[in-house]
């Protein structure tokens, strides 16, 4: 029964050290033709970077702004529950 482990174990290892070896493989055919400026590329392969960027940063912001306003709803919260704590503390006798 460990011959059979020591066995399993050694083909999970290769396979394992073998995986990250296939992945690092360099790409073949169009890939290796060199570097493609942006004008020269057809217009279905070229990515609008500025409407996603901008997308982007507006999407965070408004997160920004709903947790900002959430803390400040929850901050009022807080302090008016102090208050009718210090009004209920000085009316029972403190």
């Amino acid at each position: 029964m460990t011959m059979l482990k020591q066995t399993l174990g050694i083909l999970v290892s290769i396979f394992l050290s073998a995986v990250p070896l296939l992945a690092m493989q360099p790409p073949t055919g169009a890939a290796q033709e060199g570097f493609v400026p942006i004008d020269q590329l057809p217009p279905s392969e070229q990515l609008p970077a500025a409407p996603l960027l901008i997308t982007a940063y507006a999407f965070v912001w408004v997160l920004l702004m709903v947790y900002l306003w959430s803390i400040a709803k929850r901050l009022g919260k807080v302090e008016s529950e102090i208050q009718s704590l210090q009004h209920r503390s000085t009316g029972s006798g403190r």
